[in-house]
C-alpha cells in the first residue's frame, strides 16, 4: 500500500465535471463481436461526489489536482528537454490510483457501449471503491464500518436492479483503482475495506493494479502512467524515439529502501547499484522526491539498458510500467510482480522481454552486473523491441473514444471482459 507524505490540507469543495458522454452510434455493430457494455447511471455518492470533496480524500493533502484532467493530473510541465517537444503535450503527472476515473471516462465514450441493457453482454458497475476507502485507511479514528460503508450500500443498489439478477452478478464488471489487497479485510482491526469479500462481490470481475493471483475474479491491469497518447502518431513517434535512444548506462534502479523491514531487498539493490556506480544509475526516492511532478526518473529509464523492479510495498509497483514506456527492459526478481499480473497486456514468454534473478541469488551474492552484462547487445536488441512493440499496450490513450486502429490498455482490458462473460455463459460454468 502507498503511502502519502503529510502536507498542509485545505477542504474546499472541488466541482470535477461528470463524464461527457457520446452517444454509441449503430454503424460500429461489426466492431463490436465480443458485445456491449452498458454503463449504470450509480447514484452520484458512489463517484462524481466523491471527486467533488477531492480535498477529503485524504487525510494529508487534497487530491484535486491528482484527480483533474479525466484523471489524468496536471499536464506535466518541464518536461521538454527529456521528451521530443511534439510529444510533451501527451505527457501528465498521473496519479498511480486514478484508475476508476480513466475507466469511466472511457466507457461512457466506449464505440460499444449501449444504452439499451436488454442488449448488453456486460455490465459496468462506475463505483469509485479506492478513492471511497482510501479517506479511511490511515486514521484510528475510522472503523471497519466506515471502510466498508460505500461498498455495502453499492451492492445493495445494485442488487435492486433487474439485470443483476439476469446472472446474480456473472456479467457485472467493475474498476477498483488500488490493489486488490486494500479490499480484502478479514478482521475489522486489519488493514483496508472488506469489499471483495462481501457476499455480493463473489461474481462480479474486478479491474486492478494488482490482482490475487489465486482470485479468477481478479484481473491485473497496468497501472497508468504519465503517457496518455492523442493519436496513432504519437505512439510510434514515441516508440521511434526510444528505439533510437543512446542508453549510456546498463542498468538502474528507482526507488527508497523500506528501513522497517529487516533484511530490505531494496537496501540490497541500491547497495549494488551505488558500488557499481560505473554500470548503474540511482534515483533515490526517500521522502516525497519521486512523488508525481518530477521528470528525473522517466529520463533515467530513457538512458539505461535495464531497470530493477523489485515488488513494492505489495509485490507490483508502477514503476513497471514507467520503465517499459521508457523502452528499458525490467529485471523481476519476484515472478508475482508480473508474470502472474498481466497476462493480458505483456508477450507471453518472460524471457522476450524481461530478465528474472531469483531474489535469493541475489541475497546470496549473485551480481546483478555480471548476469546483465552475460547479454549479448543482439539478445539486449530483441528484448528492447519486444518492450517497445508492447507500448499501446500498456498505455491509456488520451481521446475519450480511444484512438482509431490502436487497442491501448483499456480496449484490451474491456475486450478481455467481454470475452470472459461470453465465456461464462456455458453451460455448467457458473455457480448461483
Amino acid at each position: 500500500m502507498a503511502r502519502s507524505i503529510p502536507t498542509t490540507v485545505s477542504h474546499n469543495i472541488r466541482h470535477f465535471p461528470a463524464p461527457i458522454t457520446s452517444v454509441p452510434s449503430d454503424t460500429v455493430e461489426d466492431k463490436c463481436v465480443s458485445g456491449r457494455v452498458y454503463v449504470y447511471n450509480l447514484p452520484a455518492i458512489f463517484n462524481t461526489e466523491l471527486l467533488d470533496k477531492c480535498d477529503d480524500l485524504n487525510p494529508w493533502t487534497s487530491r484535486c489536482d491528482a484527480l483533474s484532467n479525466n484523471g489524468f493530473g496536471r499536464r506535466a510541465t518541464g518536461i521538454g528537454a527529456v521528451v521530443p517537444e511534439k510529444l510533451a503535450n501527451s505527457w501528465y503527472w498521473t496519479d498511480q490510483f486514478s484508475l476508476e476515473i480513466i475507466y469511466h471516462n472511457r466507457l461512457m465514450n466506449y464505440r460499444c457501449r449501449t444504452l439499451e441493457p436488454e442488449s448488453a453482454t456486460a455490465f459496468y458497475l462506475p463505483f469509485y471503491a479506492g478513492l471511497a476507502v482510501g479517506k479511511y485507511l490511515w486514521s484510528a479514528n475510522y472503523t471497519a464500518k466506515d471502510r466498508d460503508r460505500h461498498c455495502e450500500m453499492m451492492i445493495r443498489w445494485v442488487q435492486d436492479q433487474p439485470y443483476w439478477n439476469r446472472s446474480n452478478g456473472w456479467d457485472h464488471f467493475i474498476t477498483m483503482g488500488r490493489i486488490t489487497w486494500d479490499f480484502r479485510r478479514s478482521k475489522d482491526e486489519d488493514w483496508g475495506s472488506s469489499c471483495i469479500y462481501l457476499p455480493g462481490m463473489r461474481n462480479i470481475t474486478r479491474l486492478l493494479i494488482e490482482r490475487n493471483s489465486w482470485d479468477y475474479f481478479d484481473i491485473g491491469v497496468p497501472y497508468p502512467t504519465g503517457f496518455h497518447p492523442r493519436t496513432a502518431s504519437d505512439i510510434t513517434s514515441w516508440q521511434e524515439f526510444v528505439g533510437t535512444r543512446n542508453r549510456t548506462t546498463l542498468y538502474c534502479f528507482a526507488g527508497a529502501t523500506r528501513g522497517f523491514i529487516k533484511n530490505d531487498f531494496r537496501g540490497l539493490l541500491l547497495s549494488q547499484c551505488y558500488n557499481d556506480s560505473g554500470t548503474c544509475r540511482v534515483v533515490d526516492c526517500g521522502g516525497s522526491r519521486c512523488s508525481n511532478g518530477t521528470s528525473a526518473i522517466l529520463e533515467t529509464f530513457l538512458d539505461s539498458d535495464f531497470c530493477l523492479q523489485p515488488r513494492g510495498d505489495s509485490f507490483t509497483r508502477r514503476s513497471i510500467f514507467d520503465c517499459m514506456v521508457g523502452g528499458s527492459i525490467p529485471v523481476f526478481f519476484w515472478k508475482r510482480t508480473a508474470y502472474y499480473q498481466y497476462e493480458w497486456f505483456l508477450p507471453g514468454e518472460p524471457e522476450s522481454y524481461s530478465v528474472f534473478i531469483d531474489r535469493n541469488d541475489v541475497t546470496n551474492g549473485t551480481s546483478i552486473r555480471e548476469v546483465l552484462g552475460k547479454l549479448s547487445r543482439e539478445e539486449v536488441k530483441s528484448m528492447r523491441m519486444k518492450v517497445i512493440d508492447h507500448i499501446p499496450n500498456i498505455v491509456y490513450a488520451e481521446p475519450k473514444e480511444g484512438i482509431e486502429g490502436i487497442r491501448d490498455a483499456f480496449d484490451i482490458a474491456i475486450e478481455g471482459v467481454l470475452r470472459r462473460i461470453k465465456e461464462q455463459e456455458e453451460v455448467g460454468y457458473k455457480w448461483k
